[in-house]
């Protein structure tokens, strides 16, 4: 199974667009989204075409495929009017016999992780920053910011498979390096 894994999109209509042109693109038959959503937050400017019904009105077309954590800045309020789950702090998945733990970013990190059996991952958004970190007995990964990257780093997501992470930039959808 491939997955497309992205993290805050912050209610950008512009980079949604791209998001789900890069996921039929990819073939993916998931998209991981590790929360951030619709609302931009108060320490961030206003992303590209700021338009958070637009993009409920986009994820809400591909809620079937859609598996979601709730970020820092999602809410409530903001699941009303989502028809798929986002509430939910972390979510397992699996690649092989590999743990993946998928969560935002600010509640576990790779400074305070959950409990991990060697070999695991830990899957994070949170920072906008696209990172592969060896931790010891896990691995860190973030697949950056769709929207409000950090650092010059791209607009980005990941891909997931037969067990490979491979990061992209969103507009070219070219694979480069992660920072580490």
């Amino acid at each position: 199974m491939k997955l497309l894994i992205a993290s805050d999109l912050h209610g950008s209509a512009h980079y949604c667009r791209l998001l789900l042109d890069a996921f039929r693109r990819e073939e993916a038959e998931r998209l991981v989204l590790l929360g951030d959503l619709l609302y931009h937050g108060p320490r961030n400017p206003l992303p590209e075409e700021y338009d958070t019904m637009a993009v409920t009105a986009m994820l809400n077309g591909a809620a079937d495929q859609l598996f979601c954590v709730r970020g820092n800045c999602d809410s409530e309020v903001d699941q009303m009017v989502l028809r798929f789950p986002m509430l939910a702090d972390s979510v397992l998945l699996y690649a092989g016999r590999k743990t993946i733990f998928a969560t935002h970013g600010h509640l576990h990190g790779p400074d305070a992780p959950p409990p991990l059996k060697q070999g695991d991952f830990l899957l994070c958004g949170h920072t906008h920053l696209p990172v592969r970190r060896d931790c010891g007995t896990f691995t860190y990964l973030n697949p950056g910011s769709l929207s409000l990257p950090k650092e010059g780093t791209p607009h980005s997501y990941m891909t997931l498979e037969d067990g490979v992470f491979t990061w992209h930039d969103l507009v070219t959808g070219e694979a480069f390096e992660p920072l580490n």
